[in-house]
């Protein structure tokens, strides 16, 4: 049996460098609060330190403010770039956040996406993956309650252990970044961890969904002797949708051309690059299955193609990508959470049958509320007539 799926966002966030940042943040936990008022899921929060556009430096931090505008949203790093971190500190702050926010944090890790972030600390890009394994590995010990001394190229730990046990029990999901390469899911097999599917859309990454999810499979049950819980894999992608394809369309040429263009700045060989050069891209995306730009409808067969592609799935995170301006995007939330999450979920299972029942039963059912209603009147009608006669005597 297919699993109730969640929902949620995976927010960068994109902020084009003509807006106020101040502004840009206050309005990215105005979302957040939005999206715990209309029943989401999870909103996991990313990491970056350049280049302008993804502007929240410390997940962490965010969470911590949006944990208190919130009551029941849980709340992720999306991704802590382990190797920028020694991994003693990133296991303290996640346990406080633990606490602080009586269970709802996630700890999200990943090597770290940037190549500018990494150059700006002295980080060989071919070193990432491998840090981020060894401070994974530390962290969950730590977690467990150990007790960790190690000495890497890149940090020292004597005796290191958390003075704050978890809130949670054991303690907070954890859940690797996965993309393209096998990294992230074969961590993921190895510690039987969630996996975050950030290009699930994008040709490569959905492409690469199946593989990724039969290497974590198998190192699972070599590892464990059991499978990976498709509860906890989640997959990103974008989407922006209205009550027209046409409006949903219109609003997207708020925003969509500045992210385009972001995104082949920092990364000229990007497909974002290639749409944005040819043609309307988008058109381009629509066509790829990349993004959904369209109608409720659409969003619904955009999710069916992925379980198509991956089977059954545990939550689906939608890219705040900003492309609209912001009463349009919280329309587009509202929307989903109205007419996409249904149809996943079933939730009008049991409404769509009680209807269909009394339609088919309704002549009987109505003719016998017609017949009760007329033997009351009958009734009245002669209690009437003999009190009436009553009286005259």
């Amino acid at each position: 049996m297919q699993n109730r799926m969640r929902n949620g966002i995976f927010m960068a966030p994109f902020h084009p460098v003509d807006e106020d940042p101040t502004m840009a943040l206050a309005r990215d936990l105005e979302l957040v609060e939005w999206l715990d008022r209309l029943g989401y899921d999870e909103a996991w929060i990313g990491e970056h330190h350049s280049a302008g556009f993804e502007i929240i430096a410390s997940p962490e931090l965010f969470i911590a403010a949006a944990a208190e505008r919130t009551r029941h949203i849980r709340l992720g790093t999306g991704v802590v770039s382990l190797p920028y971190h020694n991994p003693l500190m990133t296991a303290n702050r996640i346990i406080q956040l633990d606490h602080m926010t009586r269970g709802r944090v996630m700890f999200g890790a990943g090597p770290g996406l940037l190549p500018s972030d990494a150059s700006m600390l002295g980080i060989d890009p071919s070193t990432q993956r491998d840090r981020m394994a060894e401070a994974l590995d530390v962290i969950l010990r730590l977690f467990a309650g150990e007790t960790v001394s190690e000495t890497t190229e890149w940090y020292t730990l004597n005796e290191a252990r958390l003075h704050l046990l978890p809130y949670s029990d054991p303690y907070p999901e954890v859940a690797v970044a996965s993309s393209i390469t096998p990294s992230g899911g074969r961590l993921a097999g190895k510690y039987d961890l969630g996996m975050l599917c950030v290009a699930a859309t994008q040709a490569g990454g959905f492409d690469a969904l199946g593989e990724n999810w039969k290497i974590a499979n198998e190192i699972a049950q070599e590892t464990r002797g059991k499978p990976m819980d498709p509860r906890r894999l989640r997959l990103v992608g974008p989407v922006h949708i209205a009550e027209t394809r046409e409006k949903a369309r219109e609003n997207v040429q708020f925003g969509i051309h500045k992210w385009l263009d972001y995104f082949s700045r920092i990364n000229p060989t990007s497909s974002a690059q290639v749409d944005n050069r040819g043609g309307d891209p988008v058109d381009t995306m629509i066509a790829s299955g990349s993004a959904v730009i369209g109608t409720p409808d659409d969003a619904v067969a955009q999710i069916r193609r992925l379980q198509d592609k991956q089977g059954d799935f545990g939550c689906f995170l939608q890219l705040a990508h900003n492309w609209a301006d912001f009463d349009s995007t919280k329309k587009s939330y509202e929307l989903w959470q109205r007419y996409v999450m249904p149809q996943l979920t079933g939730a009008n299972r049991n409404r769509d049958i009680s209807l269909e029942w009394t339609t088919e039963h309704g002549e009987r059912l109505m003719g016998g509320a017609m017949k009760a209603a007329m033997e009351m009147f009958e009734k009245h009608q002669k209690e009437q007539a003999a009190k009436a006669k009553e009286e005259a005597s």
